[in-house]
């Protein structure tokens, strides 16, 4: 892999930002792409621009405003409140989003000269999202391959990480602090440290401390 190029789905955050770094060492050349639909926080597509130029990494902004209209939900309206009822899923899911972006970036691959897509999914630490699971990815890279006769591979390396061996990854990677200072995950819009409340705050600073609490034991 170190002689070809990939596409890293970016979205500015925790995840996809260690998927960037992963990418860039496995990687002769890297692009990432992000998609603009409409999400509730603008601030997301200005992080991963800037993410992007801080790394020297060619970036791709996509209009995709359709699912938008189609996926009304907590990451795209401001009236819709974040919430998990027992039994449900999240408000933030947006039906279909992965499997959207898994193709535009695919088409997009191909049309960069590109044979490897990344993604930050993750069947460990995640709400139940079914487009985050390893077997969802497997079956997506199959019909993408088929549909544009090729021969692209999806890479996720977060797949069966949990958030502490996450940050593990990117400490590894020398871009913990990075990671830590640069990327918004929060739902609320808040760069690095976020609200500390919303769920994806929770789970971002829970597996932050659990992992520099077992690197302080091992030290």
């Amino acid at each position: 892999m170190k002689n070809e190029k990939a596409i890293v789905v970016f979205s500015g955050g925790q995840d996809s930002t260690t998927c960037l770094f992963w990418a860039l060492k496995q990687f002769k050349e890297v692009e990432a792409v992000t998609f603009n639909y409409n999400q509730r926080h603008k601030l997301e597509i200005d992080v991963a621009e800037s993410i992007a130029k801080d790394l020297g990494v060619k970036h791709h902004l996509l209009d995709m405003a359709l699912l938008n209209q189609l996926a009304p939900n907590a990451l795209t309206r401001d009236d819709i409140e974040i919430e998990q009822k027992d039994g449900e899923l999240p408000t933030t899911f947006v039906p279909g989003r992965n499997l959207l972006f898994l193709t535009f970036a695919s088409i997009l691959a191909k049309q960069v000269g590109a044979r490897h897509v990344i993604t930050g999914v993750c069947e460990t630490d995640f709400s139940g999202y079914p487009d985050c699971r390893d077997v969802f990815v497997k079956s997506c890279n199959v019909t993408l391959n088929l549909a544009m006769d090729d021969q692209f591979v999806l890479h996720t390396p977060l797949m069966w990480l949990n958030k502490a061996e996450t940050w593990q990854l990117a400490d590894e990677l020398g871009a913990l602090e990075y990671v830590r200072n640069e990327t918004l995950t929060c739902y609320n819009g808040i760069i690095a440290e976020g609200c500390g409340d919303c769920p994806a705050c929770e789970l971002r600073n829970k597996g932050l401390h659990q992992y520099l609490e077992s690197k302080e034991v091992g030290a």
